[in-house]
């Protein structure tokens, strides 16, 4: 006569193989079941920004610096005049997307295409080139004072007016790298860099700009 705690612990092993077997059966991986399109081997993420435009800027740029002298216990101020500078700007900037917020969407992984969302390419370092004439960069061509600001000894206003002459030709390169015609270039050189690189891995990508 069998041992009744060899059959209770033999009933018990098949039991638990039984249960186990139903579990893998309910929620084990199903190779039936369609797994979802995969993107792209490529991490936009960690490339950064895509440079795909270098603007090259020269202006001739008037600015002037007012002079004035609040009057006492008035909303009124009087003006003394001002330095005026003429400078020759010259400088450069670099239009760039930012491939961390691009986005796939509408993946089709039998035809491997998709559509890449991408935001609008902005002006990427811009600058002022502060090199000698010689080399290419901006000079002062001109500086002179109206009104009482050559009877006044303090030379504050006219350095005021070399700084921001200089910080408005920065503004102005900004401007003229941020036009629509620019963007437009920069997005063409961008869809041919990326479009190299994703036909690589076999895939055909559509570009829609935010």
């Amino acid at each position: 006569m069998k041992n009744p705690n060899h059959l209770k612990s033999t009933l018990a092993f098949l039991g638990a193989v039984t249960l186990g077997v139903l579990g893998m059966w309910l929620f084990g991986p199903n190779p039936a079941s369609k797994q979802p399109a995969q993107t792209p081997l490529i991490s936009l993420e960690k490339m950064g920004h895509l440079v795909s435009l270098k603007v090259n800027y020269a202006d001739v740029i008037e600015f002037t610096e007012r002079r004035t002298q609040d009057i006492p216990w008035s909303q009124w101020a009087l003006d003394l005049g001002g330095t005026k500078v003429l400078l020759i700007a010259r400088g450069d900037c670099t239009i760039a997307t930012h491939l961390g917020a691009a986005k796939y969407q509408n993946i089709n992984a039998e035809k491997r295409t998709f559509t890449l969302l991408l935001p609008e390419p902005k002006p990427m370092q811009v600058r002022v080139n502060h090199e000698s004439r010689e080399k290419g960069g901006s000079y002062f061509y001109a500086i002179s004072s109206e009104g009482l600001e050559p009877l006044i000894p303090d030379t504050s206003n006219r350095r005021m007016a070399i700084s921001n002459s200089l910080g408005f030709a920065q503004k102005q390169i900004e401007r003229s790298c941020n036009r629509p015609q620019i963007r437009a270039i920069a997005k063409k050189n961008a869809e041919q860099v990326l479009s190299a690189t994703f036909q690589a891995t076999g895939w055909k990508p559509t570009y829609l700009w935010k």
